[in-house]
């Protein structure tokens, strides 16, 4: 059954573009559109949809009141945010991603670039992956209620290797589709006083990493700040990579431990990219890393915390399905039975915890 989309956009030639485009994958049927979020929001209160393309700047109600009377009166839906808002106006974006919004893509300034193929193959990347994680979790309710017993977690294969209680320890993070809300039901819920400081990769464009770390921080008793070439690490300090850079660690003559930018391609269209972080700390002076993989699309991490473990005593959590609007990094690390712990989204700050302690 073809999963039915709902595209709101007050510009009727973007939305004929974005039904096309819907219209053209064969899983996909624009089952609806609006010409703004009023008239959506109606739509939504009475009509079940698997999904929603959604623009930002509309008349009488726009994306974002949309999402905040969706998030109050308790109406679920799965929103991708497909606006040229997203370039212009990064605390916009991050605030639609922290109103329930899964991801963004950004809607081009002109109809060539609307009807080529980078902005298809964005879109359509996007839903897929949503509506994936949508259907495996549906499985696993269908399979819980055929049994009459709660869902279960897929077991976790466990490494022996003895943890490492005491020492010098990094947190490394790692996230994507879904990341930017995910963090904000962990990173807020971390003390000042960790004893580790966090690395973290959240795939996102130049730009918008910088908005998203000073929410974090605001919001947050732990600091939180966009990476900057030189940083030395300190504990109670969360440093994300800035979105268009790869982030490295690099032990200092001294024994700690700075922050180092490349400007090296994509890695399979990421940049920044969660394995070269990784792969940057097989040579860390730290006793153990932490590694978490939250919320995203594609296996991102998984390699690069295999090969981690090759070298440095690792810790590794991974979000479980239930709770990740995109059940595909925390699954291929599981699926390479590179996992310690799975857990739901709320549990991820207090397994960190556990495993670096406070000062």
């Amino acid at each position: 059954m073809k999963k039915k989309i709902l595209v709101v956009d007050d510009s009727a030639l973007m939305r004929r573009v974005i039904c096309d485009i819907i219209n053209s994958e064969e899983a996909f049927q624009v089952a609806d559109v609006c010409r703004d979020g009023l008239e959506a929001y109606e739509k939504l209160k009475t009509t079940k949809y698997d999904g929603v393309a959604l623009d930002v700047n509309m008349p009488k109600m726009d994306g974002l009141q949309l999402l905040e009377r969706l998030q109050k009166d308790g109406i679920k839906v799965t929103v991708v945010m497909v606006s040229t808002a997203t370039t212009k106006d990064a605390e916009v974006t991050i605030r639609a991603l922290e109103l329930g919004a899964v991801d963004f893509v950004n809607k081009p300034t002109n109809v060539i670039e609307a009807k080529g193929e980078d902005f298809k193959r964005e879109v359509l990347k996007v839903l897929t992956a949503a509506m994936a994680t949508q259907d495996y979790n549906k499985e696993r309710r269908l399979a819980s209620a055929a049994t009459a017993r709660p869902a279960e977690s897929k077991p976790v294969v466990r490494r022996n290797q003895k943890p490492v209680k005491n020492g010098n320890k990094i947190v490394a993070l790692a996230c994507s589709t879904g990341g930017p809300k995910a963090l904000q039901s962990v990173i807020p819920f971390l003390p000042s006083n960790l004893d580790a400081p966090m690395v973290l990769v959240q795939h996102m464009p130049a730009g918008f990493t910088k908005s998203m770390a000073d929410r974090l921080n605001d919001i947050s008793p732990i600091q939180v700040k966009e990476a900057e070439e030189g940083d030395i690490l300190q504990k109670g300090t969360v440093y994300i990579a800035p979105g268009g850079k790869h982030m490295e660690v690099k032990k200092n003559p001294n024994g700690s431990h700075r922050i180092v930018l490349n400007d090296m391609p994509a890695i399979g269209g990421l940049k920044p990219c969660a394995n070269i972080t990784y792969d940057s700390l097989r040579d860390c002076g730290y006793d153990q890393v932490v590694c978490v993989v939250l919320t995203g699309m594609g296996a991102d991490g998984t390699n690069g915390i295999r090969t981690l473990a090759g070298s440095k005593p690792v810790y590794v959590i991974a979000q479980d399905a239930a709770t990740s609007v995109v059940y595909g990094m925390p699954k291929a690390i599981a699926e390479a039975g590179m996992v310690d712990e799975v857990v739901p989204l709320t549990e991820i700050a207090k397994s960190i915890i556990k495993n670096t302690g406070v000062k």
